[in-house]
């Protein structure tokens, strides 16, 4: 359950299935959602789930709620979409989100690693109380989740790419290697997983990583330490795999 512009919504995963069984999929221009083996754009699915007009939200919005479902979603963001956007976008089925979904987007992106573990704890009982926008920087729990009296608390980390994101960028190579920004990124993982631990002792702590030998090796390096510290550490694979000990 949730509030979205003053309205309550109560939407769950067979919700989103029911509603889409025999709604026509627009073409995906930007962000897509896959349902039931089938590709929407977000704020098409949104709205048929919610019953919301698409005007009243953004694809941010509409996503974030989707991969709190468990749903995989396509496409990249980098900024918050603001609501002013959304205001002046038209609700019709040309409202611009037409494009099939990239299939060149890397598995490991922190959103996919991010949608992989949702889904996952998803499927094994748990109860998505939170999934931050990653792409946006938000600050906090990356993925909140509670099962009877557990309560779990992700923080979830990409692989660096040689090149950028953003499409001006595409063509450049940035100037740190994937290795060592990658060492920058466990370490920051890791922080934050401690620091859960000392606020909420009564949370578990994870950190969810895209499975490469460079993770691997600083896992090793760390194991003992972790898991004196009581962390976790979840393996992502291309596949949208996760190994999850004890869940």
């Amino acid at each position: 359950m949730f509030v979205l512009n003053g309205v309550r919504c109560e939407l769950s995963h067979s919700r989103v299935e029911s509603a889409l069984a025999d709604v026509a999929p627009e073409p995906v221009r930007k962000h897509g959602v896959l349902v039931a083996g089938t590709w929407f754009p977000v704020r098409q699915a949104f709205e048929h789930a919610t019953g919301l007009k698409r005007q009243e939200f953004t694809s941010h919005t509409a996503r974030r709620h989707l991969v709190a479902l468990g749903f995989e979603v396509s496409g990249e963001i980098t900024a918050r979409a603001s609501v002013a956007e959304a205001a002046h976008a038209p609700a019709s089925s040309t409202s611009g989100e037409s494009e099939t979904p990239r299939t060149n987007v890397e598995w490991h992106t922190e959103a996919r690693v991010q949608a992989a573990v949702v889904s996952r704890l998803v499927a094994d009982g748990w109860h998505i109380l939170r999934v931050a926008d990653t792409a946006a920087r938000e600050h906090g729990l990356d993925i909140e989740a509670v099962r009877g009296d557990e309560r779990l608390g992700v923080e979830v980390k990409g692989y660096p790419s040689s090149t950028y994101a953003d499409p001006v960028r595409s063509s450049q190579v940035k100037p740190t290697r994937p290795s060592t920004q990658a060492g920058h990124w466990f370490a920051a993982a890791v922080l934050a997983a401690m620091r859960l631990r000392g606020r909420r002792p009564d949370m578990r702590s994870v950190i969810a990583l895209p499975d490469f030998p460079r993770y691997r090796d600083l896992y090793a390096e760390t194991a003992t330490s972790l898991a004196a510290a009581a962390i976790d550490v979840w393996w992502v694979g291309p596949n949208g795999e996760v190994d999850v000990a004890g869940a």
